[in-house]
């Protein structure tokens, strides 16, 4: 672990603050180089999913021209939150190290715990109730993915 790139993404939650953005930062780094810097930018680009790590995917997917990030680390100025860690969970991420912990996030007014809770309630039951409907029709496009053959897996 390089203390110099943390100390980056948490200087870019601090820059994103000044500059009207959300305080998270987060740095890709692939063999010792930084390949995406970024911070959040959700309020900017009135976009819920434009959390940092996700923005700093985005960038290193498009430099690095692919969407599995395997050999790389993720540095984060805060704790990454269920869909960052999702999103780094799908990019195949090697390695995640993160400042400021998600109880840290909590006291800035940054709480996911009600997310993790929302996971353990039944569909229905959650703050957006879910409704399972076309199960069988719905399944059927896997069944056309399974068959197709130049597919990319992922």
């Amino acid at each position: 672990m390089n203390e110099f790139f943390l100390k980056r993404a948490i200087a870019l939650a601090q820059e994103s603050i000044k500059n009207g953005g959300g305080p998270f930062g987060a740095v890709i780094v692939k063999n010792g180089e930084i390949i995406a810097e970024t911070s959040n930018s959700v309020t900017k680009d009135l976009d819920p999913t434009a959390h940092a790590e996700v923005n700093c995917i985005r960038q290193a997917c498009k430099k690095l021209n692919t969407f599995i990030l395997e050999g790389c680390e993720i540095y984060a100025s805060s704790e990454p939150c269920p869909m960052c860690l999702s999103a780094i969970y799908w990019a195949h991420i090697d390695k995640i190290y993160f400042a400021a912990t998600k109880e840290d996030a909590a006291y800035g007014g940054f709480d996911d715990d009600f997310i993790y809770k929302e996971f353990d309630k039944e569909k229905l039951l959650r703050k957006i109730p879910a409704v399972n409907m076309l199960q069988q029709e719905g399944r059927k496009v896997f069944d056309i993915w399974l068959k197709t053959e130049n597919k990319i897996d992922y």
